[in-house]
């Protein structure tokens, strides 16, 4: 690969954003790196203000960067909020992918393109088991996406990440957590974290495996295909509260609503990519220290 191959990076202020460009930079690529809002960013970046709900920007965006990769992370990706604003999310989920590809289909027809879906979508075919509007953002995003790979030939890659966690400013449950931690350290509050069911499990993959993978399916990826991007194995909430229990010194309790409701969930199997060569790199317990150590050095 060109070590100065063009690569577009939507979202590049956001949690997953920033890792990205930090990676992608030491691998040699020249990146714009676009967001909502000014970025300050170091490194030889380019960064890009532009709204990806206006189409006009999107096409001057593309006209100028003539990218020969992109990695569409950006969106919106809170459920809550999808349900008090559903269309704003359709916008910024699957409208902004349809206005980027288009301008590329225009612009640079051979770029190739990684969008990052969601665990959370749907099959289109059981739309009636949808949970809420950003799963539906979510799925029309994909729908889009492949179709337009099929009806104008583009090279596009469906990845579809579990949930993302690690250093960083994050709305992930982790995140969440190690916040009250870090709060309870400093200033002696209660040492209570509530959770509704500590047996709820999830699939969790450090933020920077998945940056690996997307780097990987963006070199090695197949157009057309769909790639689970996760660790493979389910972890529950309480096993979750237990590792950031290892690393603190507070006796931290936990109060739930729910605690003697089992859930148990099929573990997502990244076959696919980690039939490319790729596997997680960072434990569990290496992805909580870390996200514990950058919420306490935070300033108030």
């Amino acid at each position: 690969m060109n070590q100065r191959s063009k690569l577009i990076i939507t979202g590049a202020s956001g949690f997953t954003g920033q890792h990205a460009c930090e990676h992608f930079l030491k691998s040699g690529y020249d990146i714009t790196a676009v967001s909502r809002k000014k970025m300050n960013i170091e490194g030889k970046i380019q960064a890009e203000c532009c709204d990806l709900t206006n189409r006009n920007d999107v096409n001057n965006l593309i006209k100028r960067a003539k990218p020969q990769y992109l990695l569409h992370l950006a969106g919106q990706n809170h459920v809550g909020e999808s349900w008090s604003e559903p269309v704003s999310t359709l916008e910024a989920n699957a409208m902004s992918t349809a206005y980027l590809i288009d301008a590329i289909r225009k612009e640079s027809p051979t770029c190739k393109i990684v969008i990052v879906g969601s665990a959370l979508q749907i099959d289109p075919s059981s739309i009636s088991s949808i949970p809420h509007p950003y799963s539906l953002s979510k799925t029309l995003q994909v729908l889009i996406a492949q179709s337009w790979a099929v009806l104008y030939k583009l090279d596009i890659i469906i990845a579809k990440p579990s949930n993302l966690i690690g250093p960083g400013i994050s709305n992930g449950v982790c995140s969440i957590f190690a916040q009250k931690i870090a709060n309870m350290e400093k200033n002696g509050t209660e040492k209570v974290l509530e959770v509704d069911n500590p047996n709820v499990q999830r699939d969790f993959l450090d933020v920077r495996d998945a940056v690996r993978a997307y780097d990987l399916l963006l070199k090695r990826g197949k157009p057309g295909e769909t790639y689970d991007v996760a660790s493979g194995n389910n972890r529950s909430l309480g096993e979750i509260i237990e590792g950031f229990r290892a690393v603190t010194t507070d006796e931290i309790k936990v109060k739930s609503q729910r605690n003697d409701l089992i859930e148990n969930s099929r573990a997502i199997a990244p076959i696919k990519l980690m039939n490319l060569g790729w596997k997680p790199s960072i434990p569990l317990e290496s992805s909580l220290m870390d996200i514990l150590a950058f919420h306490r050095g935070l300033k108030e």
